[in-house]
């Protein structure tokens, strides 16, 4: 049982955050399901080897996180909430992905600017580095919950006013077409996983030690040139990820 192990005491990382995490991960496999509650806090406690006081901040941490919710007379309760599937492929949309999951979706512009490239955007997207770019914030969500924060960088020369394309519409496909650019390609997607950052957890409503999905995408055309490079960030407890060829 995931949540059974003890915790690193040297590790660096607090201990109520370590709790979190293998509770979200016990929760997640699905080892509380019978019950449809997480342990009391003093199984949890004593399973752990930390005080009471330790386990509540972690409960309280996956509460705001809204995994899990205390309720008088019956514990510490999980929240049912299925994980949005989200397909990755040659052609990966977020609006067209989600499809049935969701009633509602909605992409915000948090922020845009314009910036010269680094030498590792300028490689990835084919420029000569100082090339000018436009950077979009986005926050993207399904049915009123956040599900996506991203930051992506598309060629200037190509791509000015995109920021108020995605504004207006809500969407890269939308704010792409308008701008003539009718069809493009996933070229590479690299997934990783990490603990979210303050400006992550403000915008997603999430607790510190909440692990997110990162992947970093690159787009092109359908002649093979880049046109947009991104570092999107997912909360693992929302979202999960099918490969499809």
């Amino acid at each position: 049982m995931a949540a059974g192990s003890q915790v690193q005491r040297q590790s660096g990382v607090a201990l109520w955050r370590q709790i979190a995490d293998r509770i979200r991960a016990s929760i997640a496999n699905g080892e509380y399901d019978e019950t449809g509650r997480v342990p009391p806090e003093i199984v949890l406690a004593m399973q752990f080897g930390v005080n009471r006081h330790t386990v509540r901040s972690a409960l309280a941490a996956l509460a705001q996180e809204g995994i899990v919710r205390a309720v008088q007379g019956l514990g510490t309760i999980i929240e049912r909430k299925e994980r949005l599937n989200f397909p990755i492929s040659r052609r990966t949309r977020f609006i067209e992905g989600l499809g049935a999951q969701a009633r509602e979706t909605e992409g915000l512009l948090l922020e845009s600017g314009a910036e010269p490239a680094s030498e590792d955007l300028a490689q990835r997207l084919r420029l000569a580095e100082g090339a000018p770019l436009i950077r979009l914030e986005t926050l993207r969500k399904a049915d009123g919950r956040p599900v996506s924060r991203a930051t992506a960088w598309f060629p200037a020369s190509r791509f000015a006013g995109i920021d108020e394309a995605y504004r207006n519409s809500g969407s890269i496909t939308a704010a792409l077409n308008a701008l003539g650019l009718s069809d493009y390609l996933r070229v590479t997607t690299e997934i990783t996983a990490s603990h979210a950052e303050r400006a992550d957890m403000e915008d997603l409503g999430l607790s510190a030690g909440a692990v997110l999905l990162v992947t970093r995408s690159l787009n092109a055309d359908t002649k093979g040139t880049p046109i947009q490079y991104s570092v999107s960030r997912f909360p693992a407890d929302r979202v999960q990820f099918t490969i499809e060829n």
